[in-house]
C-alpha cells in the first residue's frame, strides 16, 4: 500500500498510454484519476487526436480532482508547427479536502512516472486552465 509521502502507484496502462500520446500522438489528451481503493492512478478518459480543447475541459469533472495531460499544437512566431505536452493538476475548491490532499501528495511521483511533460499547470478554477492561459504559457517558453 502506498503511503502519502511517496504518493499513489501509477498503473502501467497510464505509462503506456502516455508514451503513445508522446511518441505516436495517438491521443490529444488523457484524464487520470486516483482510485483510492486500488491505491493507484488510473486512466479515466482518452481523447482522440481530433478532439478539441473544449472536449478536453468538458471531460474534467467540475468538483473532483484530476490529473491530465494535453498535447497542445501551436505555431511559433517563426511559423513553425510545434506541440508541447501540458500536465494539468486540477484541484477545484469544491472538491473534498481529503481528495485535494491525496492529489497534492501524489503529484510529484505521478509526474516522475510521466517522463516528457514539458509544461505544468495548477488549476483550481476553469479560468486557470483556459485556452488563453495555455497559449500564454507556450508564448513564454
Amino acid at each position: 500500500m502506498a503511503n502519502s509521502a511517496s504518493g499513489m502507484n501509477v498503473s502501467d496502462e497510464c505509462k503506456i498510454k502516455f508514451l503513445e500520446l508522446k511518441a505516436k500522438r495517438t491521443y490529444r489528451f488523457i484524464v487520470f484519476k486516483i482510485d483510492e481503493k486500488a491505491q493507484q492512478v488510473e486512466i479515466e478518459k482518452l481523447g482522440n487526436p481530433e478532439e478539441t480543447y473544449d472536449d478536453f475541459t468538458s471531460s474534467i469533472p467540475d468538483d473532483e480532482c484530476r490529473y491530465a495531460v494535453y498535447d497542445f499544437d501551436f505555431t511559433t512566431e517563426d511559423n513553425c508547427q510545434k506541440s508541447k505536452i501540458f500536465f494539468i493538476a486540477w484541484s477545484p475548491d469544491t472538491s473534498r479536502v481529503r481528495s485535494k490532499m491525496l492529489y497534492a501528495s501524489s503529484k510529484d511521483r505521478f509526474k516522475r512516472e510521466m517522463e516528457g511533460i514539458q509544461v505544468e499547470l495548477q488549476a483550481t478554477d476553469p479560468s486557470e486552465m483556459s485556452l488563453d492561459i495555455i497559449q500564454g504559457r507556450v508564448n513564454n517558453l
